[in-house]
Formats: C-alpha cells, sequence, structure tokens
C-alpha cells in the first residue's frame, strides 16, 4: 500500500513528516487533547496584527496573543525603538508596555483603543482568538507617572502599592518579598485592595466586551495566593478569586465564565513557588521544560536532557509549552543565539504532542544570530517563521489528530525524534545537521508512505518506520 499524508513539511535543517493511516479507522481509545497554538504576535502593533490575521489563520494558530494593551510609561521621549543602548540617536524599549500607568486599553506603543477595536473585528472576521498580555502585579519605575484617574480609583496614592511595595526583592523564595515587595524595580500594587481589583476589573470586562478570549497573566506569581502571608495593609489575598470570576468585589465580577477563557499565568519555576496551588486556578508556564528542551537542541541529542517528563507537578493539560518566550529572547538573550531552525524542531516537537498547548514566539524581523533586534522597530511584524511550512504542517498536524495518544520515540543516538498520534499519524523530527537513517518501532498501518513536500519516502513493515531525514 501506498499512503500520502495531508499536512508535512521536510527542509535540509528540519525534517519533519507527519503521515495519515490509510484504513481511515478511528483509534478505539480517544483521551483528551489540546488541539491549540498560540502565535506570541510580540511587539506587533494592533495595525499590524489586525493585517497579518488572515496569515495567522492560514498558518494553523487558534490563537494570537499580543503585548501589553494598557496605558503605559511613555519611555525615551516615546522612542519606538525595541531597544538601544544609552546614547543612541534612536531611543525607545519593547518593556514600556510592561509599566501600566492607567488601567485604560491602548498606549503609544501598540496603538489606540479605537485600533485596538479594529483588530478585534479582524480577529472575529479570521476566526482567530486574541488573548491580552495582563501585568496588575506592579506600576511604572516611575511611581509618579501613575494617572490621578488611577490613584483617584484606589481610594488614594496611599492606597495603591503595598506597604513594603517600593522596597527592592532580596529573596525571591521568600513568599512575602515575593508577593508584597518591587520586583526589578516596579512598585508593586496592593493587589488585595478591593477599589483597585474594582478597577482593574473594568478594564478586563471592557476587553472582554470586544472579544477577547484570554489573558496571560505576567509575573503572576508575585501575586499573593490565599495561602500567602498577608501584607498589613490586605484583610485577605483573594486577587485570584476576584480575577477568575469566583468572586464579585463591589458588584463587578467577570462578565464570562473563566473555563470559557484560555487564562494562563507566568509562574516561572523556582523553590517555594506553589506551581500546584496556581494550577488551581489557571493554566501555568512550563518554563523548566522549554530549558530542557532548548538544552536537547543545542546538544543536538535527544538524551542530552529529559523531555519524558514536564518538569512540572501539573500535568501537561494544565501547562502553556514553548522553545523561548519573549524573556528568554529579549531579556538575558538566553534563547537568541538558537537558529530559527531548531526552534522549529522545538516547535515541531511540542506542537506534535498530545498536551501542552504550545506557544511560538514571533521573533524580530531581520533578525540573526548577530543581530537579535533585527529591524529594532516596535509595532512591526515580526519574521516569516510563524508562516514556515514545518510550522503549518505541524499546527494542522496537531488539530487532525484530534483525540490520538501519543508516543514519543527516539533512536539510539539521539538524533532523530518520532512523536506518534494513535496509529493515525507521526512526526519525524532530524535534530542534527547531518542526513540521518530511520529505524524506529512505529504503531502506523504496514505500507509506503511518502513526504508530498520533498516527494521522500518512507515505509512501515511489520511495526518498523523506516527510511531517510535530510
Amino acid at each position: 500500500m501506498r499512503h500520502s499524508f495531508f499536512s508535512l513539511a521536510v527542509a535540509s535543517a528540519v525534517a519533519v513528516c507527519a503521515f495519515a493511516s490509510c484504513n481511515g479507522k478511528e483509534q478505539q481509545a480517544l483521551v483528551q487533547t489540546d488541539d491549540d497554538a498560540i502565535l506570541h504576535a510580540w511587539s506587533w502593533s494592533f495595525d499590524t496584527i489586525a493585517a497579518n490575521m488572515k496569515n495567522i489563520a492560514d498558518a494553523g494558530f487558534a490563537y494570537v496573543q499580543t503585548s501589553p494593551v494598557n496605558t503605559c510609561f511613555v519611555g525615551e521621549d516615546g522612542g519606538m525603538a525595541l531597544f538601544s543602548e544609552d546614547g543612541d540617536s534612536v531611543k525607545g524599549k519593547w518593556y514600556y508596555y510592561y509599566q501600566p500607568v492607567d488601567w485604560q486599553i491602548g498606549n503609544y506603543l501598540l496603538g489606540s483603543e479605537r485600533q485596538f477595536k479594529s483588530m478585534m473585528d479582524s480577529a472575529a472576521r479570521y476566526g482567530v482568538k486574541v488573548i491580552v498580555d495582563v501585568l496588575p502585579n506592579h506600576v511604572a519605575v516611575d511611581r509618579s507617572a501613575v494617572t490621578a484617574r488611577m490613584d483617584s480609583a484606589v481610594g488614594g496614592a496611599d492606597k495603591l502599592l503595598h506597604s513594603k511595595g517600593m522596597e527592592p526583592i532580596t529573596d525571591y523564595n521568600d513568599r512575602f518579598q515575593c508577593t508584597n515587595m518591587a520586583m526589578g524595580g516596579l512598585p508593586d500594587v496592593n493587589t488585595e485592595n478591593p477599589a483597585f481589583q474594582k478597577y482593574y476589573m473594568d478594564f478586563v470586562n471592557r476587553l472582554l466586551a470586544y472579544g477577547v478570549s484570554g489573558f496571560r497573566y505576567d509575573t503572576a506569581k508575585h501575586i499573593a495566593l490565599p495561602s500567602d502571608p498577608l501584607d498589613s495593609l490586605s484583610e485577605r489575598n483573594n486577587f485570584w478569586d476576584v480575577a477568575l470570576g469566583r468572586e464579585a468585589v463591589d458588584g463587578v465580577k467577570l462578565a464570562v465564565p473563566a473555563d470559557s477563557l484560555f487564562i494562563y499565568g507566568e509562574v516561572l519555576q523556582d523553590k517555594n513557588v506553589k506551581e500546584e496551588e496556581y494550577a488551581g486556578y489557571m493554566k501555568l508556564t512550563a518554563s523548566n521544560y522549554g530549558h530542557a528542551l532548548r538544552h536537547v537542541l543545542e546538544e543536538q541529542d535527544y538524551y542530552a536532557d529529559s523531555l519524558g517528563s514536564w518538569h512540572h507537578p501539573s500535568p501537561g493539560t494544565k501547562l502553556v509549552t514553548w522553545v523561548e518566550s519573549h524573556d528568554t529572547y529579549a531579556n538575558a538573550h538566553e534563547s537568541a543565539h538558537i537558529s530559527d531552525a531548531a526552534i522549529r524542531q522545538g516547535y515541531v516537537f511540542l506542537t506534535a504532542r498530545s498536551e501542552g498547548t504550545p506557544l511560538f514566539f514571533s521573533r524580530p524581523a531581520g533578525s540573526t544570530r548577530q543581530n537579535y533586534w533585527g529591524n529594532n522597530l516596535v509595532g512591526a511584524r515580526g519574521n516569516d517563521e510563524f508562516m514556515h511550512p514545518e510550522v503549518v504542517a505541524v499546527n494542522k498536524f496537531r488539530r487532525r489528530m484530534h483525540g490520538q495518544p501519543e508516543i514519543v520515540r527516539a533512536g539510539d543516538s539521539g538524533r532523530v525524534v518520532v512523536v506518534e498520534r494513535g496509529t493515525k499519524g507521526a512526526v519525524l523530527i532530524n535534530l542534527s545537521d547531518g542526513e540521518q537513517t530511520v529505524s524506529l518501532p512505529s504503531a502506523l498501518p504496514d505500507g509506503n508512505y511518502v513526504d508530498k513536500v520533498h516527494n521522500s519516502s518512507f515505509t512501515v513493515n511489520n511495526g518498523e518506520l523506516s527510511g531517510k531525514l535530510a
């Protein structure tokens, strides 16, 4: 028998093959799977996202994640560079939109509320759901930049911050410091203040009224859980119960059921982080797994680290997975040196799997491994990688494999990885720079399989998958 297959790509640097079995019979024991993927349109303006919504949909992404849309600190005279060194004639830094000064929609970096609405209209037209990055934990480094409207709304300037909210954290594993003191110089908001909660939830509900489908909570581990130590200004740690719609505050409640939204928190893993308690409220970032995957990619060896475990106390169904995030790329450049091809290898691996919601980070347009900032302009579209045939293929493969359980196999050398989904499909990844011979067990039906992109042939015979990966 000769089987053609539906969504596939093979390139010289990254070899990926997706198969569909020919018999059309459904797998008997289907499992709960997450079929969606997220494009992180990092630093794209609202207009840019809107203009590319068809590309996003055609690439197979269910969600697009924006950068923070809130009113933010205007840094460096409103410069629009992604990053500039002191003394540069072109000014700007991407992270100013992570410094809120008010909870209103629109900022100078990404666009106005009117432009945000136009973006949402475009998303609805193409069936793409929107996740907004939100950050109620802190305000701008320059505390005086917070608007008088916001200070007034929370009961006065003295009610906005925790009692030690201007003091820097010295021990990030101390839960009182972590949730009540300034992280990276950013004053820590008294998120337990009911007046602040109401003001913030009004903002969230305005976003939902425009059709927003989810939220990423930045620095989520710095917002207290019910079990955490109380600040002297707080009566109880109930922010997450309010934010997730379990409680109303002064008559205001999350406008839609939380389980109808995609909500996840940046809970970077460390000692004493309480991942399991956070997971009771939302999905979480799998930061340790991303680190392990990057190690595998750098070593070109599946066995260089452990990818069998999620490196997390929560199951994969509760995790957002990535090869890299905007922080690993743009802050310490922990991942910025890794080639685009290797990033695709990692993304294909994550997306072929049955659990975890994979996120693809959009690197700046024109970026190279020598020039991480590329065209160095906030608002511009990232590079073309999100539309690469390998990315598109695996996004569509993921959806086609709905309900199919997974088996991950690797060759003895660790250079070839296969992710099989029941008897319905498989993805092959060549982690090395050279051609690899594939000879691995397989649950696919016996027959010949053809890669439609490069016309490569693979065979399954008596439960053995064989062929060559470029």
